[in-house]
C-alpha cells in the first residue's frame, strides 16, 4: 500500500497544475454547499428557540364578565398542548405599557380610559411547539365565544418557515449540481493523467502488470483530491464564519441563542463526502479508459 500512497504522491506532484485546479474546485463546491448547510442550522436552531418562546396571546371581548374568568382558563388548561394560562387584566395590561414607553409616557397619561382588552397568555408544552400544533391551538381557543382575537405572530412565523423550506430546497439543488460538477472536473484531471501516461500503462500491462495494480494509484489520488479539497473548504468556510461572527456574535448573544459553525459530525461527513467525489471521478475515468 505505501507504494501506490508513494505513486499517487508522485503522480499529484507531477500534474501539479491540473490537480490544483481540481482541489480549488472541489473546495470551492464545498464551500458553497457547506456555507447552506451553516446557514440552514443556525436558522434552524433560532426557529427552535423562537418556537419555543412563543405564547399564545387571548384577547377577550370588551365587557365579559369577571365571573366568567376563571370557567373561561379552566376550559382552556384543558385544551391539548396547554402547560400554563396566565390571566393579565386590562390594568394590568396598561402597566406593562406604561413600563416599556418609558419615554413616550405621557401619551398613555393622556387617555381617558383603558383601551386596552383582557386577555390571556398561553404558554405550551415543548411538544407541541410546533406550526401545525400552535396553529390547532389558536384555532380551538379562538372558538370559544369570549375571545375575539388570538395573535401568536403567525403571519412572521409562516414566511419565515416558508423561507426557510425555500432554502432547504435550493442547499440540495446546489449540493446536486456541485456534485455533479466536482465529479466532473476529477474524472476529466484522471483522464487528462491517463493520457499522458498511456504508452507506460501499455507498457506496464504488456508485463504482466493487472488492473488493480494499475488502478489503485489512480483511486488513492483521487482520494486525496477530494479530501485536501473537502479540507480546504471547510478552512475557508471557517475563516469567514470567524470574522462574521466576531462582528454579530455579541448581539446574538445577549438573545436566546448563538451562531454555531457546523458539528464535528457534519465536518467529518462533508470531508468523507468530498473523498468520495474524488474516488468517484476517477473511477468512471477509469472505466472509459480501461474498459473494465
Amino acid at each position: 500500500m505505501s507504494l501506490f500512497i508513494k505513486k499517487a504522491i508522485h503522480d499529484i506532484r507531477q500534474n501539479r497544475f491540473l490537480n490544483a485546479v481540481t482541489v480549488i474546485t472541489i473546495a470551492l463546491s464545498v464551500l458553497i454547499v457547506s456555507a447552506f448547510m451553516l446557514f440552514l442550522i443556525n436558522t434552524t436552531e433560532i426557529m427552535n428557540s423562537w418556537k419555543n418562546g412563543i405564547r399564545i396571546m387571548a384577547y377577550l371581548k370588551q365587557g365579559t364578565p369577571a365571573a366568567d374568568i376563571p370557567g373561561l382558563k379552566k376550559k382552556i388548561l384543558t385544551m391539548y398542548g396547554t402547560q400554563e394560562v396566565l390571566f393579565i387584566s386590562k390594568s394590568e395590561a396598561l402597566n406593562l405599557l406604561k413600563d416599556q414607553m418609558q419615554r413616550q409616557a405621557s401619551l398613555i397619561d393622556n387617555l381617558k380610559e383603558n383601551p386596552l382588552p383582557d386577555a390571556f397568555e398561553i404558554r405550551m408544552i415543548p411538544a407541541s411547539q410546533n406550526w401545525e400544533k400552535v396553529e390547532a391551538l389558536a384555532a380551538d381557543i379562538e372558538s370559544l365565544p369570549q375571545v375575539v382575537e388570538v395573535e401568536y405572530g403567525q403571519q412572521w412565523l409562516g414566511r419565515f418557515t416558508n423561507i426557510l423550506n425555500l432554502f432547504k430546497l435550493a442547499s440540495y439543488a446546489l449540493g446536486a449540481l456541485f456534485f455533479l460538477a466536482a465529479v466532473f472536473f476529477v474524472a476529466n484531471t484522471i483522464r487528462l493523467v491517463l493520457y499522458s501516461r498511456r504508452e507506460e500503462i501499455e507498457i506496464m500491462r504488456l508485463v504482466g502488470a493487472t488492473n488493480r495494480f494499475i488502478k489503485i494509484p489512480f483511486y488513492i489520488e483521487g482520494i486525496i483530491q477530494g479530501g485536501l479539497g473537502g479540507m480546504v473548504g471547510l478552512a475557508v468556510l471557517f475563516v469567514f464564519f470567524m470574522l462574521a461572527s466576531s462582528k454579530v456574535g455579541q448581539d446574538f448573544s445577549a438573545g436566546y441563542f448563538t451562531i454555531r459553525f457546523l458539528p464535528p459530525d457534519i465536518l467529518i461527513f462533508v470531508i468523507i463526502g468530498s473523498m468520495f467525489i474524488g474516488w468517484l471521478g476517477c473511477y468512471l475515468s477509469l472505466k472509459q479508459f480501461l474498459k473494465v
